[in-house]
């Protein structure tokens, strides 16, 4: 659809939309480029307060994916007229609250009627032009490492099911919740070669597109993070439509040499606030996972990037 759209060339926009990267980048002068993105979604969850830190924590991850900073973001609300406005306060608080927590200010927004409420965030970030992560830039021989464990859509349908613990469903809100920044702070501290944040593609989907056709990846089934119960719900079949459509698009790409079924349906998991995948120099890997691990969620070698096989992603 977007292949015959007139296009204007300009020798400034250095990441158009491509390249399926995570978000547009403007050069504005030598040391500076502008990130714009934009993310928005219905609720997946019924406090309206922790849907907008959710919502808003999802859109301003496109940045960190990005290797930059964020500095402002504007609302994007749809909200039906007969429903109480407390409610969407509530939303908007909890969206403001992560624009802060993320060093931006909120500077305004946008909002129309609909029948269901939606609620996310245009986002504009700061980055030099010469440290800008692409999301398919990844080297033979880069390690993969996943900041946040996986299984989150599948947590999400559990609880709505009644089928998992609250004290797991309370650990993958707070996982949803929690800023990518953190990770972000530590992954500038090295040459990075690529990122991208794992959302609705999921893991699957999202490596697909950092490998780019030019190369394979080898990932290590024992070492995915997963969080708790994710796992056995999968095996009891609480599986999502999202993870679905995501194995449907990419089964041909994919070589399981595991027969794993619930451990598939994790890695095409729709991820909703999922964390950075990050691909690295192996002789960099260990000491940065050693960095990211002093943060309150652990991340996880998961794979390694290598020479170009039959399929995009060996699991095994």
């Amino acid at each position: 659809m977007l292949s015959d759209l007139p296009k204007k060339e300009d020798e400034n926009l250095i990441v158009g939309y491509e390249s399926s990267d995570d978000a547009a980048v403007y050069k504005i002068s030598e040391d500076k480029a502008i990130i714009q993105t934009l993310d928005f979604f219905t609720t997946m969850i019924n406090d309206p307060y922790l849907f907008g830190q959710i919502a808003a924590t999802n859109a301003l991850s496109d940045v960190y994916a990005m290797g930059g900073e964020v500095i402002s973001a504007l609302n994007i609300v749809a909200f039906p007229e007969k429903m109480n406005m407390e409610i969407l306060h509530q939303i908007l608080k909890g969206g403001s609250e992560k624009v802060h927590e993320a060093g931006g200010v909120l500077a305004g927004g946008h909002s129309i009627h609909d029948e269901t409420p939606k609620y996310g965030l245009s986002v504009t970030g700061i980055i030099h032009p010469e440290k800008i992560l692409m999301n398919n830039n990844c080297q033979l021989g880069d390690i993969l490492i996943v900041t946040k464990p996986l299984g989150v859509s599948i947590i999400n349908s559990a609880h709505m099911l009644k089928e998992c613990s609250e004290e797991t469903f309370e650990k993958c809100v707070r996982q949803m919740t929690t800023l990518n920044k953190y990770a972000a702070d530590v992954m500038r501290e090295y040459p990075v070669s690529s990122c991208t944040d794992i959302t609705g593609f999921g893991f699957l989907g999202h490596l697909v597109e950092m490998l780019d056709g030019k190369y394979s990846a080898e990932i290590y089934s024992k070492d995915i993070p997963m969080l708790p119960e994710a796992y056995k719900c999968a095996n009891n079949f609480i599986i999502t439509a999202g993870g679905q459509l995501n194995r449907n698009y990419l089964q041909d790409k994919i070589d399981f040499q595991v027969n794993d079924f619930a451990l598939e349906e994790i890695l095409f998991d729709p991820q909703t606030s999922g964390g950075l995948l990050i691909s690295i120099p192996e002789k960099y890997g260990l000491e940065m996972l050693d960095k990211l691990n002093k943060l309150e969620i652990k991340s996880s070698i998961v794979g390694k990037v290598v020479n170009r096989q039959e399929k995009d992603v060996v699991v095994n």
